[in-house]
């Protein structure tokens, strides 16, 4: 059935050595639709050079880019490792002329370095110097991200997309102020406990809750927070009840068999989202 949207593109910026983040992207992109886009009325398009932009004479590449574009860009996911990238007219490369000129206009960035070993002889060393000097000029300008490798990427970027969209005012004025928390989560009902948990998990750092047993009582914890008091039965039972009620939300889900460690899914990412700080 057919409903009306408001469309945000999205343009993927990056140089030749993250192919793969920029494939994670746009499938996280789709993935958000399938689940959102209807509900919301809202829509993410992935856009990019490599997908629409068009042959065009008398100007340079990249101001083609920036005009065929670039200029309909609401969001810039910018993914970098080792390269910069060509230089253009005006700036170091053409990622850099994109992510700095979208901002430059007032639009919304998010940047991502990639943090992966790398054999330095492989690297050429002028691109990886202009890397690094671009990537100092943000220390003061905004906040980026770091990443391993491909899977914690894709967990990042997904959990740090439903934040953007919710809660970055580009969006919120773009929808004339509406609420775009999940409606699909509003359901969810959870014990003040359950809800203390969650929160915790998804803001620490691997977003994993340790259920640790000590002289066979269970010792519960995340992001620094201990949540048992093993001396009182009663708190025991209260903790325990709550990873047991989160898990059977699907919000988190068990590491090992021995149950000693449970992991936040990305649907517990997104409920997490919803409960006040």
């Amino acid at each position: 059935m057919s409903f009306r949207a408001t469309i945000f593109n999205v343009m993927i910026v990056s140089p030749s050595d993250v192919a793969a983040e920029r494939l994670i992207v746009r499938e996280l992109l789709f993935e958000w639709n399938i689940v959102h886009a209807q509900r919301r009325n809202l829509v993410l398009l992935p856009t990019g050079w490599d997908t629409h932009s068009s042959p065009a004479t008398g100007k340079a590449p990249q101001k083609v880019i920036n005009e065929q574009v670039l200029a309909n860009a609401d969001l810039v996911v910018g993914i970098f490792w080792t390269r910069l990238g060509t230089a253009t007219d005006d700036y170091p490369s053409g990622s850099v002329e994109e992510v700095e000129e979208h901002v430059k206009a007032g639009r919304p960035a998010m940047l991502y370095f990639s943090t992966a070993p790398v054999r330095m002889e492989s690297v050429d060393q002028k691109q990886w110097e202009s890397l690094q000097a671009f990537k100092e000029s943000w220390r003061t300008r905004g906040l980026y991200e770091t990443f391993d490798d491909p899977t914690s990427f894709r967990d990042k970027f997904y959990r740090q997309l439903q934040l953007k969209v919710n809660h970055d005012p580009y969006f919120a004025a773009a929808t004339d102020g509406d609420e775009l928390i999940a409606p699909s989560f509003a359901h969810v009902v959870l014990s003040r406990e359950a809800e203390a948990l969650i929160k915790a998990a998804s803001q620490s750092r691997h977003g994993i809750i340790n259920r640790v047993l000590s002289m066979g009582r269970p010792f519960i914890s995340t992001n620094g927070i201990a949540f048992v008091n093993v001396d009182d039965p009663r708190s025991i039972a209260t903790w325990e009840a709550a990873v047991d009620e989160l898990e059977r939300a699907g919000l988190i889900e068990a590491m090992t068999l021995n149950r000693d460690g449970f992991r936040v899914t990305r649907r517990g990412y997104e409920v997490a989202e919803t409960i006040p700080a």
